[in-house]
């Protein structure tokens, strides 16, 4: 039996913090473009993200510090108009936020109105808190994002777990209150351990959510191309695979091209047949 569409409405920003209150987890989902963003808006998540590891997963790149502003707003376009009852999630790419308040706000405020994002997310913690202050101000909500921050991995010695030491964990948890204080309504705890995670949660006002970071958390986030098993370039430590269709999608490509070879496809019913005149013209 095929199982119908989920029918949702769209999660309004405070609803969140009621969340967390009452111990409910949410779920964000990670997906670019128009027709995974419908499968999610189909489901019973509440939160997606597009996120600039689009720069890894679909452009195919070593990291995602090359991705533009203008690419990210493109690719939030197309999952707005895939998933209208779904919160939407922008990540703001590499050196769009970090110069200035400012410069943070202009970039918020392009990849709201021009990519039709509901919120925002930034990666770092106190550091960045004047940022969030000010996108927050202008009344665009802000998720943060501490852990490991892709955009800075090469300082951080690559995509590593991080609060393995009593000083990183302490730091990520001022880190956390940083963003708690600074406004955010969210943030991403990525590659961290589970313990502190938990630390975090019971310490700030936000709802966090899990990357890699266990189970005590107020929800979890994964990529749609790991959850489906798609992306097999290389599967991260906490990303369960809860199918692998990869394989299948290859060999419907291997059905495909061994149809044309044969000549099985297109069949009849494939085929246009035009008018009688036309077929007597132009018989097949």
């Amino acid at each position: 039996m095929v199982e119908k569409p989920h029918t949702k409405q769209k999660r309004l920003i405070p609803s969140f913090r009621e969340s967390k209150q009452r111990g409910e987890k949410v779920t964000m989902i990670t997906v670019y473009d128009y027709p995974m963003a419908r499968l999610v808006d189909q489901s019973t998540a509440e939160l997606i993200l597009v996120g600039d590891s689009l720069g890894m997963v679909i452009q195919g790149l070593e990291h995602t510090n090359p991705v533009t502003l203008d690419e990210m707003i493109y690719h939030v376009k197309a999952v707005r108009r895939g998933a209208p009852n779904t919160l939407i999630v922008g990540d703001l790419p590499f050196m769009s936020y970090q110069i200035s308040p400012e410069q943070a706000l202009m970039t918020a405020g392009r990849v709201v109105k021009e990519g039709g994002a509901d919120c925002v997310k930034l990666e770092g913690g106190i550091h960045m808190a004047h940022q969030v202050e000010r996108i927050v101000q202008a009344g665009i909500p802000v998720i943060g994002h501490i852990g490991l921050t892709p955009q800075s991995a090469s300082a951080l010695g690559g995509f590593k777990v991080q609060g393995r030491t009593q000083a990183e964990a302490e730091r990520l948890i001022l880190d956390a209150k940083a963003l708690d204080a600074a406004g955010v309504f969210a943030m991403v705890l990525e590659c961290i351990p589970a313990g502190v995670a938990k630390a975090i949660t019971t310490s700030v006002n936000p709802l966090t959510i899990g990357v890699g970071a266990g189970l005590f958390t107020d929800g979890q986030n994964l990529n749609a191309y790991d959850l489906l098993g798609i992306f097999d370039r290389f599967v991260p430590k906490f990303a369960k695979q809860y199918c692998s269709i990869a394989p299948q999608i290859r060999e419907t490509f291997n059905s495909f091209t061994d149809e044309v070879r044969s000549g099985t496809y297109p069949a009849p019913e494939n085929c246009f047949t035009g008018s009688d005149e036309i077929r007597k013209l132009y018989p097949v």
